[in-house]
């Protein structure tokens, strides 16, 4: 039987066929070959009684992800706050880097929305604008869920973003068969608290599939290397080969057309500020 795996908690992995969801363990050939299961992962099952399976075959994946342990992600919903906390635009360029990377869609999904100033929520969609589709909603409220819904319809979608950004009240909104725990902002730390302790794929009403994943606020997103990172910027990356020397990197080159670009307000300041920090962080730890 060819299922999916829709939870994984303590090595056993909760498959869907149909409307049934069996309880399986992996054939020991996996961990022989050093191959761990993940939610999401298209799977084909023996069957052993009513309740549970034995996962024979993982099908070829799409993509797949360590930390958290998911595959065949169609496209990653970066959330991010308006405010409480404040944005960060090089932690939300880092997550579009490891999307633009892994080759999925993307929609940039702005959320508390009630909480900041126009003119605020307007300056943060402006930096994205043209470059991928961007949605501005209110977990809280509902506003905008349905634009947000429409966008992610029929897809595997993850949710992905800084600590605190709401994502767990947001797949609240997005799908009514289950709860899931929501935290508070930390008074101290300005924050996020995570909520979300293994990853999940939950249906919604929409026909979209959402991951919940409790680590893609913990581990180290930024896994590109320096000559390529460019790439992963689609405004530096339609651009390139117009520099005068073929390895430019457009940190501080002569008659780069990316700088030129930037003065020129056809690439935003926070994306080349964020591509030069990630660029330069990048090459610090190649020396260790």
């Amino acid at each position: 039987m060819k299922g999916t795996i829709v939870k994984g908690i303590a090595g056993f992995y909760y498959v869907k066929v149909g409307e049934k969801i069996y309880q399986c363990k992996a054939r020991g050939i996996f961990k022989k070959d050093g191959i761990t299961p993940a939610v999401g992962d298209e799977v084909r099952i023996e069957k052993l009684d009513e309740d549970e399976a034995v996962v024979d075959e993982i099908l070829p994946r799409r993509n797949s992800f360590i930390r958290p342990p998911i595959a065949n992600v169609d496209c990653f919903v970066i959330v991010v706050a308006a405010a409480k906390p404040d944005p960060n635009p090089d932690i939300i360029d880092k997550f579009l880097v490891m999307a633009e990377k892994n080759q999925t869609d993307i929609i940039i999904c702005i959320n508390k929305i009630d909480l900041a100033t126009e003119d605020k929520r307007e300056e943060l969609e402006g930096i994205y604008r043209g470059l991928y589709p961007v949605v501005s909603v209110c977990g809280r409220t509902g506003q905008g869920i349905r634009e947000l819904a429409d966008l992610m319809k029929d897809r595997k979608c993850a949710l992905a973003g800084p600590s605190g950004a709401g994502k767990s009240t947001l797949l609240n909104r997005l799908q009514s068969r289950y709860t899931v725990e929501t935290g508070d902002i930390s008074e101290k730390t300005k924050r996020g608290k995570h909520t979300t302790r293994h990853a999940e794929l939950f249906e919604t009403d929409f026909g979209a599939l959402i991951f919940d994943t409790p680590g893609f606020t913990s581990f180290d997103i930024l896994d590109a290397e320096e000559d390529e990172l460019h790439y992963f910027y689609p405004e530096i990356s339609s651009l390139i080969g117009g520099c005068r020397y073929d390895n430019c990197r457009h940190i501080k080159e002569p008659d780069c057309c990316i700088r030129e670009a930037v003065e020129q307000g056809r690439i935003h300041e926070s994306r080349y500020r964020s591509y030069v920090n990630q660029y330069k962080e990048i090459k610090e730890k190649r020396k260790y």
